[in-house]
């Protein structure tokens, strides 16, 4: 694979505008719509993943100092390297020029065709985010209708080249004025870009090659996922019309609330309650974790705010191995109230137990120092 800067014609030390104007002017040349070259779909692909990497910050930087083994490999969705295809170069185009719709007045044939995108929703919990989750999602979704395989004619008849385009999908109109001759193309309104029209539509689908459907797609969720991430199901969505291409599937990603962990990136931390008697003495506790309970012990003379680490029962690394830790934060407990026993066992008690020390440390030391330890 060449390099990212060689890719788009620029030096290294290339600020944002320039990154952004050789991708759009190479993009643009090299477009599926516009150029038929041999090589032009695999151009535009290596064009959009340079620009993907180069337009970020941080890919930018990882890549400058590791090339691309340091962009990861987390996968589509996820923020880490992967090679983009055909859809996927075509959608990224459209969203950061608007594609051929804002730069030449009309969409290009293959956005006009495809099926629409499908978004929902999946909730998992944080056992699900250090495990991996699986989900079988329904969609109400358009599908390939049966009876014409797509097509739109009904039985025995097929699809007729447009009359008024020819069968190019597209009308060119020539216009005259004082500086010479111009031409316009826009997509034919007859068959609406397409190029054929349908004398004898299918009755089960109406032409359009689609029918309403139930559909229930498997989703498999990786561990380590965050909130707002979300997996790309290539060709999942809505069946696109007359045998065009079809959508994609997104499924977003919500994790649900666990009163027992608070996340920090890839480490959970925990409040654990002890009394006094606990804390001074110490105790073997059982505490629970993502992946089960832990038989821990609490040391004694443990203090208010002191941080114990269970080392990898935090959540893993997206598309890693490793995994973070559990970070228990001890809180000792005072009662509110007492008897009249318990006040005389702490007046006697108090005698005897000295001073408290002038200056402990406080959480976030105590917390950096459990993280470096």
């Amino acid at each position: 694979m060449s390099d990212f800067y060689t890719t788009l014609g620029v030096p290294r030390d290339a600020d944002d505008a320039d990154v952004k104007k050789a991708y759009r002017k190479l993009a643009m040349e090299y477009h599926p719509d516009r150029n038929n070259a041999a090589d032009a779909e695999a151009r535009f692909k290596e064009i959009v993943e340079a620009y993907e990497v180069l337009k970020d910050p941080d890919k930018r930087a990882r890549y400058d100092r590791y090339g691309v083994a340091g962009l990861g490999n987390a996968g589509a969705g996820y923020g880490g390297f992967h090679h983009v295809d055909l859809t996927e170069a075509l959608n990224i185009f459209m969203r950061d020029f608007g594609g051929f719709e804002s730069l030449f007045g009309g969409q290009s044939r293959t956005e006009q065709r495809r099926g629409q995108d499908i978004r929902v929703s999946a909730r998992i919990s944080i056992a699900e985010v250090a495990q991996g989750a699986r989900r079988t999602i329904k969609l109400k979704t358009l599908n390939r209708c049966e009876v014409c395989g797509g097509a739109g004619a009904r039985k025995g008849s097929r699809p007729a080249a447009c009359g008024t385009c020819g069968g190019s999908g597209e009308v060119r109109r020539a216009a005259r004025s004082m500086f010479g001759q111009f031409v316009s193309v826009s997509p034919c309104p007859t068959c609406h870009g397409e190029g054929t029209t349908i004398p004898h539509p299918c009755e089960e689908c109406r032409g359009d090659g689609r029918v309403k459907a139930d559909k229930s797609v498997q989703v498999d969720i990786p561990a380590g996922v965050s909130e707002n991430n979300y997996l790309t199901l290539r060709g999942q969505g809505a069946a696109g019309p007359r045998n065009a291409p079809p959508g994609d599937l997104l499924v977003m990603i919500e994790i649900k609330d666990d009163e027992r962990f608070e996340r920090d990136g890839d480490n959970l931390v925990m409040d654990l309650p002890l009394s006094f008697s606990q804390a001074a003495l110490g105790l073997a506790i059982t505490v629970p974790t993502p992946y089960g309970d832990e038989r821990i012990t609490i040391p004694a003379g443990t203090q208010g705010g002191t941080i114990l680490k269970l080392k990898g029962k935090g959540l893993p690394r997206l598309g890693q191995a490793a995994r973070g830790d559990l970070l228990i934060r001890a809180h000792v407990w005072t009662p509110e109230t007492l008897n009249e026993e318990q006040i005389r066992l702490l007046r006697e008690l108090a005698i005897h137990e000295g001073e408290p020390p002038k200056q402990a440390h406080g959480f976030w030391a105590r917390l950096k120092e459990a993280l470096g330890a």
